[in-house]
């Protein structure tokens, strides 16, 4: 039996992480200091494009690539940039946030709303190319 469900998984990440409401993220891709991270699995990014410049981290591998001990690790995420998070809706990365800052991370958030949000915006969005 779960005593926990992810809508409670989700209100307790948010209220504890940075959440930005997507009128601030816009802002953000402008800004050298901070790196967007797509959290969402290829095939979304695939079928439904992906934010111009963003860093694509799949969820299941995040804190793999976050961690320099790991085998895994990808530089990007010990530049010291702000790390903006983003899934589909805001709930992966209100979760993935909140992993992030129990790691000792203090400089991630995540967009209120995910690339939806993002998208009725009008915020810039490009097709991914398949490999």
């Amino acid at each position: 039996m779960i005593t926990k469900g992810i809508s409670k998984l989700i209100e307790e990440a948010n209220a504890v992480v940075e959440t930005l409401p997507v009128t601030e993220a816009l802002k953000v891709t402008k800004q050298s200091d901070s790196v967007i991270v797509d959290l969402r699995d290829i095939r979304e990014l695939y079928r439904e494009g992906r934010i111009p410049g963003s860093t694509h981290a799949p969820r299941g591998m995040l804190e793999f690539w976050v961690d320099p001990d790991s085998p895994y690790h990808k530089e990007i995420f010990a530049s010291g940039k702000k790390l903006v998070l983003h899934c589909a809706s805001g709930w992966r990365s209100a979760l993935a946030a909140k992993t992030l800052q129990e790691m000792g991370l203090d400089n991630v958030c995540h967009i209120d709303g995910g690339y939806k949000a993002w998208k009725d915006a009008g915020g810039p969005t490009e097709p991914l190319e398949r490999k």
